[in-house]
């Protein structure tokens, strides 16, 4: 067991869409970070909660919080400049 399994997972960031989720998720899995990705969609009310709380959200060790931040920021602003 290495210090990353022991350490506590906190929420990081909400995320926008499916896009994003899986863009970053996959740069985060090619940087070994480890992270927890959680959907808020609820098929019980059919994604009302997406629409107030964004698509979902990620947990990760808050070692790794400034890393995810800094690779989200970078999709976001590279996603806006195609988008504009």
């Amino acid at each position: 067991m290495n210090g990353t399994d022991q350490q506590e997972f906190i929420k990081i960031a909400v995320l926008e869409n499916t896009i994003e989720a899986q863009l970053v998720n996959s740069i985060l899995d090619e940087h070994n970070i480890p992270h927890r990705l959680h959907s808020y969609h609820d098929t019980a009310y059919d994604g009302l909660f997406q629409m107030q709380k964004g698509w979902g959200g990620w947990r990760a060790p808050r070692s790794f919080k400034d890393d995810i931040l800094e690779i989200l920021n970078a999709v976001r602003l590279d996603t806006n400049e195609f988008a504009g």
